[in-house]
């Protein structure tokens, strides 16, 4: 296990809070307007602003074109089938209930790691790949029978939560020698201009003017998940052994449970309590200090 530099624990604190709240805020932004059109409206928003932090800290755009295969494969599975298929996925489903769907992605991650890529885990990476598939299933519990009545919301976010799993281990992996700041435009770029095309091709017809709830939802996906968490996120995974960075945003999912309870109105069980210190399990698992660098001292 990789222990956190303090710059990274700041950016998953941030990470946490931005994105675990954007679940019921997003579910508020495309119920009654179009998911696609949502999505791509806040992306074009937030391209300019993640481009403006690139002139500013001095990295470079170019990426060579050896290397142009590579970044579509990494955008196809990191960013353009989470963006589409969450955002369809939580028109039909709660949004904390999505939000625990599309965080399954740490078990699949591991999965994918072990089988796939021949990565060997230490036991108590897999101890905290087991309590988040626990907490991820009592987060569940009350929404089963619900959840059999939205096959396709199901299907989407484990599509979308395992495509991004995928991508992770990817990630990782790539040779791609430019900085990741450079690479999260080009990709947030790509995904623009899909969901652009997939908005106009599809939801053309609804287009209608947002309203102000709308705007707010768009402005903060914009600023919060465009222009900082998506690309805090890709730091992350790059830098970090990917069941390290992903089992460290496992509470993600709860925070987007609780905000969405107290914000939409969904009710809270004990099972949701007890995901909860389950999750902290994982979270320990793999950002706790091994014991022979915990008797080294700081």
């Amino acid at each position: 296990m990789q222990a956190l530099t303090r710059r990274q624990l700041v950016l998953l604190i941030l990470l946490t809070l931005v994105w675990g709240i954007n679940w019921p805020i997003m579910k508020l932004g495309v119920t009654g307007f179009p998911a696609l059109t949502f999505r791509t409206i806040s992306m074009w928003i937030g391209l300019p602003v993640l481009a403006l932090v690139l002139v500013w800290r001095r990295v470079p755009f170019r990426i060579g074109r050896e290397h142009w295969r590579e970044l579509a494969v990494l955008t196809v599975f990191n960013m353009l089938i989470w963006h589409t298929l969450a955002v369809l996925a939580i028109q039909t489903l709660s949004s904390g209930r999505a939000a625990i769907l599309g965080y399954t992605m740490p078990v699949f991650s591991a999965i994918v790691g072990a089988w796939w890529f021949g990565q060997k885990l230490a036991a108590r990476a897999w101890v905290g790949v087991g309590a988040a598939a626990l907490g991820v299933v009592l987060l569940l519990w009350h929404e089963l029978t619900q959840l059999t009545g939205k096959p396709a919301g199901v299907v989407m976010m484990l599509t979308a939560a395992a495509a991004w799993a995928l991508g992770t281990q990817m990630l990782r992996r790539t040779t791609l020698p430019q900085p990741t700041l450079a690479i999260s435009f080009w990709m947030t770029l790509f995904t623009t201009l899909w969901m652009t095309a997939a908005a106009v091709l599809f939801e053309r017809a609804a287009w209608a003017a947002p309203t102000p709830v709308v705007w707010g939802a768009i402005v903060y996906n914009a600023l919060g998940v465009f222009a900082f968490a998506q690309v805090a996120w890709l730091m992350m995974a790059r830098d970090l052994p990917p069941v390290a960075s992903t089992l460290s945003v496992m509470f993600i999912p709860v925070l987007g449970v609780f905000s969405g309870a107290w914000w939409l109105n969904e009710v809270l069980h004990w099972q949701d309590w007890a995901a909860v210190a389950l999750v902290m399990v994982a979270i320990a698992s793999v950002l706790w200090p091994p014991r022979s660098a915990a008797a080294r001292g700081p």
